[in-house]
């Protein structure tokens, strides 16, 4: 009893931390001048990216690759399937309004690189520096897009993002946005950690393997701070916000997690990845064209459809 206690204080945490980190990345945006893409890529991106970046770091320490790389594998494609989907079946996202193609395409070399190396057998210090040096050079070129955003003195608050949300702000005050950060950030994975860490203790009495864990489970639960983040985004009807943080937290899990994991161990490749899982990611994310380049919106049937297909996922999985 104690354990689905903790589990369900966990979501709670999670589901203010996403709140509030939304709160804080928009009104970060106002003040600093740039989109609101740019900052859900960068601060709301990493930060509900945190839970993965630990867990992984643990599994490798712990000698369990699987809940590693699975955790990593299995968020990204919970990322596109689970966390867009479930918050369209409540709120119609206007995804069509969103010009996230760049990055789009960034996330795509990087599940593209992400694979190639994965065929190495084994994810060393070699390849974790390629992943980290990738991630430098699109942080890189994220920072020179919001320079020259400032640049030509473009208002990073119109109509669009200010409606629906609560305390936006161009003037907040800048302790109040570092407090929404700072609660934001250290509330997720405080949930995320409460979450999984129960959950798992539930799932091994079933007797269930690692790498399925990591796949299911432990990526469920470490991609519940970025469906929290996106079912709040979506609510306010800041679609960019929810959408920029699937594809920075895709982009972040395969090049800063696995990068920085490798530097307490190396991950060796379960080749049921390599056979299956890694291309499911692949066609998850592939997904999201007709959103990204034919400006579709994200309907609740899209929702449904999305949904339906992490459930075949799982399904096949466990079977």
């Amino acid at each position: 009893m104690t354990v689905w206690l903790f589990a369900g204080l966990g979501l709670v945490i999670l589901l203010l931390a996403g709140d509030i980190l939304v709160r804080g990345a928009v009104n970060l945006s106002l003040r600093l001048g740039v989109p609101a893409l740019i900052v859900s890529l960068t601060i709301v991106a990493f930060g509900t990216s945190a839970p993965e970046l630990l867990i992984s770091i643990k599994a490798v320490l712990d000698h369990a690759p699987g809940i590693a790389l699975g955790n990593v594998v299995g968020s990204n494609t919970a990322n596109i399937l689970i966390v867009l989907g479930l918050p369209a079946i409540m709120a119609k996202m206007h995804t069509s309004q969103c010009d996230s193609r760049k990055t789009y395409v960034y996330m795509l070399l990087s599940t593209v690189l992400f694979i190639s190396l994965a065929y190495r057998g084994v994810f060393d210090l070699l390849a974790g520096g390629i992943l980290l040096a990738a991630l430098a050079l699109m942080l890189w070129d994220q920072m020179r897009e919001a320079a020259r955003h400032r640049r030509q003195g473009k208002e990073a608050a119109d109509e669009a993002l200010l409606e629906g949300l609560e305390e936006a702000d161009p003037n907040m005050p800048w302790w109040r946005i570092g407090l929404y950060l700072v609660l934001g950030l250290a509330g997720l994975p405080l949930g995320a950690g409460l979450l999984v860490d129960n959950a798992t203790v539930i799932a091994h009495t079933y007797g269930v393997s690692d790498t399925v864990i990591g796949l299911t489970l432990v990526a469920v639960g470490t991609s519940l701070p970025e469906l929290a983040t996106t079912v709040m985004a979506a609510l306010r009807k800041q679609a960019d916000v929810a959408l920029g943080n699937v594809i920075g937290s895709n982009m972040f899990n395969l090049l800063g997690i696995i990068g920085v994991a490798t530097l307490f161990g190396p991950i060796s490749v379960d080749p049921q990845f390599l056979h299956f899982d890694l291309w499911v990611m692949l066609a998850a994310s592939l997904l999201l064209i007709p959103f990204v380049f034919l400006r579709f919106d994200l309907t609740r049937l899209w929702g449904v459809v999305l949904c339906a297909l992490y459930g075949l996922y799982v399904v096949a999985i466990l079977a």
